[in-house]
């Protein structure tokens, strides 16, 4: 059964290579099969999760730039994937300049949160809406901070992987302070991990021990099929749905769903 509202998500790390957009586009994908209707918002300039999910740079008339900048309706650059239930707003590299085209505007921290509501009130509502955020802690990762309720953090098994998150949470604490008292610490999810290595053990060991019940049961494991399925233009789930990529995010969709049945889960 659909929502009256969706429950808005932004996927964030300020590092690069973490996993991130691989985790939007296949917990979105996990999300769909089992029931549910996703939107992935992508503000990254890179526009990977565009790309992931089949979405050329030539189909992009209208982009999360438009909507940004040019104040563009969210509904006119939504398009559909080769997956029923799934849609993307994606991104150009315009929004390389975003930062600074955003910097003098007034509300610059609302407008993806203002593009949200607006269309929230004039289209059926997506379940769940996946903001994939761009590495680094700009005004594009704030608005989406400002908009979402949850954050979800795909966290890579490498040393100082903690240190990074340090800095991260500290913006987040800033945002609830100023500009959205209702963002919450979804969760962390181990990404690229390798149980046969010492470093991953302890990085799941320091994440388990200093997050607690925030660090998602399920991690997401090095996977051949997993990397593979980016060049396919499609979700490791469609790709091989077999794999052992693809029985990971089933069960982080899983965990993700019922956390969401029950706030005080993920509080």
């Amino acid at each position: 059964m659909a929502r009256t509202t969706p429950d808005i998500l932004a996927i964030a790390n300020q590092k690069g290579g973490v996993g991130k957009t691989t985790t939007a586009i296949n917990l979105a994908a996990a999300l769909v099969e089992a029931g549910r209707s996703v939107l992935i918002i992508d503000l990254d300039p890179q526009g990977n999760a565009s790309t992931g999910l089949g979405i050329t740079q030539e189909l992009r008339q209208k982009t999360t730039y438009d909507v940004l900048i040019d104040g563009s309706p969210l509904a006119a650059a939504i398009q559909t994937t080769g997956i029923e239930g799934l849609t993307v707003a994606p991104a150009s590299r315009d929004l390389t300049s975003a930062d600074i085209e955003l910097i003098t505007r007034d509300r610059r921290l609302t407008l993806l949160k203002s593009a949200i509501a607006t269309f929230v009130t004039t289209a059926p509502p997506s379940d769940y809406v996946l903001i994939d955020c761009p590495p680094s802690l700009n005004l594009l990762t704030l608005n989406a901070l400002v908009a979402a309720r949850g954050l979800l953090v795909p966290l890579q098994c490498e040393f100082f992987a903690l240190e990074g998150l340090s800095q991260l949470l500290m913006t987040v604490r800033e945002v609830r302070r100023t500009a959205n008292s209702g963002l919450r610490l979804t969760g962390v999810v181990l990404t690229m991990h390798d149980s046969r290595t010492r470093l991953t053990q302890q990085v799941e060991q320091d994440a388990r021990t200093t997050l607690g019940d925030l660090v998602f049961q399920t991690v997401i494991p090095r996977n051949v099929r997993l990397s593979e399925a980016p060049s396919y233009a499609m979700p490791v789930l469609q790709h091989d749905s077999a794999s052992k990529g693809s029985a990971a995010y089933r069960a982080l969709a899983q965990e993700l769903m019922a956390a969401d049945r029950d706030p005080a889960a993920a509080a």
